[in-house]
């Protein structure tokens, strides 16, 4: 059974940091592409980051030179670092793997929110 687990979220302040996480299960963790997604209210998901199995990282315009994706294999955890976060960051953020999320009916499970605000 794949299970991701996002934790980490919270409240910040603008130009604040959180760091996320993507706890992985039931994956050959070490070949797998993990990507992070979010959602807004109101908004479509949308893709932030991914890495690759071989650590290739992407990013999103929109959080380019913010955010930094990682990954520790020895734990099967992905990483978002969050620098210089804005009110538009705010959402419920996700991780999955790329291939899952281009499905529609992906499961994307509970994600954990991200606010930003003064």
């Amino acid at each position: 059974q794949v299970r991701l687990v996002e934790s980490g979220g919270g409240l910040v302040q603008p130009g604040g940091s959180l760091r996320l996480s993507c706890a992985t299960s039931g994956v050959i963790f070490r070949i797998i592409a993990v990507g992070w997604y979010r959602q807004a209210p109101g908004q479509q998901r949308e893709w932030v980051a991914s890495i690759t199995s071989v650590g290739s990282t992407d990013y999103a315009d929109s959080v380019k030179g913010r955010f930094t994706i990682s990954r520790d294999n020895a734990k099967n955890t992905v990483y978002l670092q969050m620098n210089s976060l804005k009110p538009e960051d705010t959402a419920l953020y996700h991780c999955n793997i790329p291939a899952l999320a281009r499905q529609s009916g992906s499961n994307w499970g509970q994600g954990t929110q991200v606010t930003v605000s003064s």
